[in-house]
C-alpha cells in the first residue's frame, strides 16, 4: 500500500513539476520590419506576448494601446532588457506592411522592442497558441474576423511561460512592470 501511495505522489510530483516549466516549441517567423524572429533568437531577453490583427474590430485595438502603456512605464522606470512579441492570428490578411501601419495607429514609446509576427498559416497558430500558451484562436464563420483570446504573456529568458495577464480590461501595469524587472535581474 505504502508503494502504491508513493508511486502516485511520485506520478503527481513529475507532472505538476512539468507544467508551467517547458520552453515554448521552436518557431521562426517574419516581423512587421521584415526580420526573422525565432525563439533562439529572443533567449536570454523576457518577453511579453500577446495575439491580435490588423483587422481587428473589437479587442485588439485596446489590446494594443494597453502593451503600449505597459511600455510607456517601462521607459518612465528605465527598464530596457525585453522585447514585445505580438503573434497575428490572421496572418494570411497581415503582411509585414500591413502590420507596421497597424502599429504606427499606436503612441509605442519605443517600436525597436516590438515584432509583430506573421509567416505561418492559420492552422499553425491557432495549434502554437494552444500548446504554447494554452489559448484559443479560430475564424468567426459569420464574418472577416478572428475570435482568440485577450491575454499578455511574460516570457522568461529562457522561453517559459511565467505569468499571464488581462490584456483588455483591468490590466495590472504595475505588476507586470515588476514582474518583468524581476525577470531581468534573474541570472
Amino acid at each position: 500500500m505504502e508503494r502504491k501511495l508513493a508511486a502516485l505522489v511520485l506520478g503527481l510530483v513529475l507532472i505538476l513539476s512539468a507544467c508551467g516549466s517547458s520552453s515554448i516549441e521552436k518557431f521562426s517567423y517574419t516581423s512587421h520590419r521584415g526580420e526573422t524572429v525565432s525563439a533562439e533568437s529572443l533567449k536570454g531577453t523576457p518577453w511579453l506576448a500577446t495575439f491580435v490583427f490588423t483587422n481587428c474590430e473589437t479587442v485588439c485595438p485596446p489590446m494594443t494601446f494597453n502593451m503600449a502603456s505597459i511600455q510607456e512605464e517601462l521607459v518612465k522606470q528605465g527598464i530596457e532588457d525585453y522585447k514585445i512579441i505580438a503573434f497575428s492570428v490572421d496572418p494570411k490578411a497581415d503582411t509585414p506592411e500591413k502590420m507596421q501601419e497597424y502599429l504606427a495607429n499606436f503612441s509605442v514609446p519605443d517600436e525597436s522592442k516590438w515584432s509583430l509576427l506573421t509567416g505561418y498559416g492559420q492552422e499553425e497558430i491557432a495549434q502554437f497558441a494552444k500548446d504554447n500558451f494554452n489559448t484559443f484562436i479560430k475564424d468567426d464563420p459569420n464574418s472577416d474576423q478572428v475570435i482568440h483570446g485577450t491575454t499578455f504573456y511574460l516570457v522568461d529568458k529562457e522561453g517559459v511561460v511565467r505569468a499571464n495577464y488581462d490584456g483588455y480590461q483591468n490590466v495590472p501595469v504595475d505588476d507586470i512592470v515588476t514582474e518583468l524587472e524581476n525577470l531581468i535581474a534573474e541570472q
